[in-house]
């Protein structure tokens, strides 16, 4: 078993805290020393009590399934014999009501485009590919959202 650690701080800094007008701003630590600066979603809270520039936890949700999927995917393309050259996903996320009636990242679709040295495999291969990485995905198999992969061929 595995053990993962952040550290999230937020201070109030003076501000009204009882009638709301306080910043969403806060900082996310985590254990090799990364800082990341982080907030509310500016569509969740308005701003300034947001700040735009910060990751919110939508934003994190939507990448770390990016980022899972693609490491499977590359451990996958490797031991396949494959030699991958670039990788990037503009993933993105929809918050809607879920079957209970509350707002939830109710679908993730990442949109992976993959640049192979060499020849890339085919069409119908690319997606078992990227559908084996979904399969072996821990945080894909964490959540109850929708998580889909729509592959962006090159």
């Amino acid at each position: 078993m595995s053990h993962y650690t952040a550290t999230i701080t937020w201070e109030r800094n003076g501000s009204d805290f009882i009638n709301h007008r306080y910043s969403r701003g806060h900082l996310w630590r985590f254990d090799g020393g990364l800082e990341v600066p982080a907030s509310s979603s500016p569509q969740v809270v308005p701003l300034p009590l947001s700040d735009a520039a910060g990751v919110d936890p939508e934003e994190a949700f939507v990448a770390s399934l990016s980022s899972c999927h693609m490491l499977w995917f590359l451990e996958i393309a490797a031991r396949r014999g494959l030699t991958v050259d670039a990788y990037t996903d503009e993933a993105s996320g929809v918050m809607a009501k879920n079957a209970e009636g509350k707002l939830a990242m109710t679908v993730v679709t990442l949109h992976p485009r993959v640049v192979f040295a060499g020849a890339s495999p085919s069409e119908a291969d690319l997606h078992a590919l990227h559908h084996e990485a979904h399969e072996c995905c821990f945080i894909a198999s964490s959540v109850r959202t929708e998580v889909r992969c729509e592959p962006v061929l090159a």
